[in-house]
């Protein structure tokens, strides 16, 4: 069996780059380095692990989630992510349209303006 933790730490950095990374870990305490270890085996190590999906749906799917489930927070970091995942924004558009029709309006809305703002944080033109 995979050491999951290993692997959630391969593939968080492959996704969120090892800069991001690197300050996440500086940053963590003693108090949150559970919930760290958490993440990083659960959801990098089990599910963006596996091979059934490729990282760009990965991608979408998580920002699309995120926007339906308000979570509004960390949408900046996964759309920063999709630099390395290979989701574009034509792409990221479309799950957020999806977002508007099978979650709400104001959930894709509100995405959609965080999306175009750190788009345009990463000197992407839309």
């Amino acid at each position: 069996m995979p050491d999951r933790y290993e692997e959630g730490m391969k593939i968080r950095r492959k996704v969120l780059g090892d800069a991001h990374v690197d300050a996440a870990e500086a940053a963590m305490t003693a108090f949150d380095e559970p919930f760290q270890a958490l993440i990083t085996e659960a959801a990098w190590g089990n599910l963006w692990a596996r091979d059934s999906l490729p990282l760009r749906e990965r991608s979408m799917l998580t920002i699309a989630l995120l926007a339906a489930g308000g979570n509004f927070d960390e949408i900046p970091m996964h759309i920063r992510a999709t630099a390395n995942t290979g989701a574009s924004p034509d792409d990221v558009m479309e799950a957020l349209l999806h977002v508007a029709v099978y979650a709400g309006v104001p959930n894709a809305n509100r995405a959609i303006k965080i999306a175009r703002a750190t788009y345009r944080e990463m000197g992407v033109e839309l």
